[in-house]
């Protein structure tokens, strides 16, 4: 989530399922499953599926923006054999629980969406178009960049010599 505008955006629907919870503390576990290409005509919080133990939703719709400054992140990604799509969903007070936020190709933004500590975020797998979309876009906007290693400035052991205090008559 940057304030500087996406040079793409890719339109995906997201999947979220329900499963009963194992213990006295809570009634149901809440992850997203996966993603879908595209944006399909079904209401956010459709039940798509219900087999008694696990039910399936169609969370919403969430646009994948991609910025050219965050390319390096989408490329090693890409190249981890196993590209990953990061969705975050926000508690609400009210049905449904959660609120479709974002999702994200870049393992950075993926991990900083963690810090919140309130929201529900979860890796899914990134679907062969969408890698498609990514690589095409990592190849024409990367731009390789140059590591400059900072020199230390020199010390200067005159600025670190004690000193006599002035007196209010002498010159320095």
């Amino acid at each position: 989530m940057s304030i500087a505008s996406p040079l793409q955006t890719i339109a995906v629907g997201v999947i979220v399922e329900r499963t009963k919870g194992t213990s006295q503390w809570t009634d149901f576990l809440w992850r997203p499953v996966s993603v879908l290409v595209g944006v399909p005509a079904t209401a956010p919080w459709t039940k798509l599926s219900d087999d008694g133990e696990h039910t399936t939703f169609f969370a919403g719709v969430a646009d994948i923006e991609l910025y050219r400054t965050e390319t390096p992140y989408y490329q090693e990604n890409l190249a981890s054999g196993a590209p990953l799509l990061w969705v975050a969903l926000r508690p609400t007070e009210t049905d449904p629980p959660y609120a479709l936020l974002t999702v994200t190709a870049d393992p950075a933004e993926g991990e900083g969406l963690t810090e919140a500590g309130n929201d529900l975020v979860e890796t899914v797998p990134m679907p062969m178009a969408i890698q498609e979309a990514v690589a095409a876009f990592v190849v024409e906007h990367y731009v390789e960049r140059t590591f400059a290693k900072r020199k230390r400035d020199r010390i200067d052991p005159e600025a670190l010599a004690r000193r006599v205090p002035a007196r209010d008559g002498d010159k320095q």
